[in-house]
């Protein structure tokens, strides 16, 4: 079983780690079937966010019993101290019990310090030296944000989306995490769906001893393949290099990563999925992106106004309305029948 260890914290685990974000959208029998039958295979890092509506209650229901024998890292959005205190108090709660492993900073724009106006590390800090919380971590998707807290020597977990698609940059970024003894903790292994290989993502990233992916599972037969590499893993072989190099020609740059940080749209487009819809109707077939629910949802992209909020919200710097207008007609395209050139 292969195993990493978070930089400079007692935290080893395989790196398969439990991303509990989709186990909102199930019930809870199906949740805590899930995060069950994960512990009982060998997975002991579950990270979710006080944000994902009940997905903090479901890993109380699932796993408050086996509390000592796992660790859980979880999120707060909260803008000041006060309100990261009370945030706390509820994750403790709903998940049942008195300390989390990995409490993070939800990917605030800007690296909070001690002594700054938002008081959020010292409220950490405070709350740490509590116990109530082992270790300070920060989220991002800007990269030079990353890259100041991984300098920091503040937080001992940075966790960054990073995966086979990932910039010489963002590549660099966890070299600097190894470097300072700071744990890495990979999302969107899977490129928020855009990767369809586990495989080839989970060899690429189990080449990088300092990392350790968290794998967004919703479904039974995600979590079995998943399950399945534990003491079967698959290498990087020749046939996995050549998929993730057409992958990289096809998906790397000007694509949308579906964080949602541009959300809300002021005429409600779904940004997140009609940005990326090339990718996605190619790349996961699915009738609900050509029924006729998903047409209505492409077609409002046509009342965009250009009001650019989307752009000034994009940690990655999209074009944002230029890239819904592609997409659009790509889709058209696509549902007419018509051949697509690329």
């Amino acid at each position: 079983m292969r195993k990493v260890t978070l930089g400079k914290t007692n935290i080893t685990t395989n790196i398969i780690g439990f991303g509990a974000l989709p186990i909102q959208r199930v019930t809870n029998e199906e949740a805590v079937l899930l995060l069950r039958k994960a512990y009982d295979a060998g997975v002991t890092y579950f990270d979710t966010a006080r944000v994902y509506s009940d997905s903090e209650e479901k890993i109380g229901l699932a796993l408050s019993d086996i509390r000592d024998k796992i660790y859980i890292a979880t999120k707060t959005l909260a803008q000041t101290g006060e309100d990261l205190n009370k945030e706390l108090e509820t994750s403790l709660r709903l998940m049942k019990t008195d300390y989390i492993d990995v409490y993070q900073l939800h990917n605030p724009a800007i690296v909070p310090i001690p002594g700054d106006e938002s008081g959020l590390y010292d409220a950490a800090l405070k709350a740490k030296e509590k116990g109530l919380i082992r270790h300070i971590g920060i989220t991002n998707h800007r990269l030079k944000v990353a890259e100041e807290a991984a300098l920091s020597g503040l937080y001992d977990v940075l966790q960054f989306p990073f995966s086979y698609l990932a910039s010489e940059a963002e590549v660099n970024l966890g070299k600097t995490c190894c470097d300072r003894d700071v744990g890495f903790v990979a999302m969107k292994a899977l490129a928020g769906g855009l990767i369809t290989n586990a495989a080839a993502a989970y060899a690429y990233l189990a080449e990088y001893a300092n990392v350790l992916p968290i794998w967004g599972i919703q479904r039974e037969s995600e979590l079995d393949e998943f399950i399945s590499f534990i003491d079967n893993p698959p290498n990087l072989t020749d046939e996995l290099k050549s998929l993730i190099d057409n992958d990289r020609n096809q998906l790397s740059g000007n694509f949308c990563r579906a964080c949602a940080y541009c959300m809300p749209c002021p005429v409600n487009i779904q940004i997140n999925n009609c940005a990326r819809m090339s990718q996605l109707i190619r790349r996961s077939p699915s009738s609900s992106w050509v029924s006729e629910d998903g047409q209505k949802m492409m077609n409002l992209i046509e009342e965009c106004t250009n009001c650019n909020k989307c752009t000034e919200k994009c940690p990655y710097n999209l074009n944002t309305p230029a890239l819904l207008k592609q997409n659009l007609t790509d889709y058209k395209n696509i549902i007419s029948g018509a051949t697509i050139i690329s």
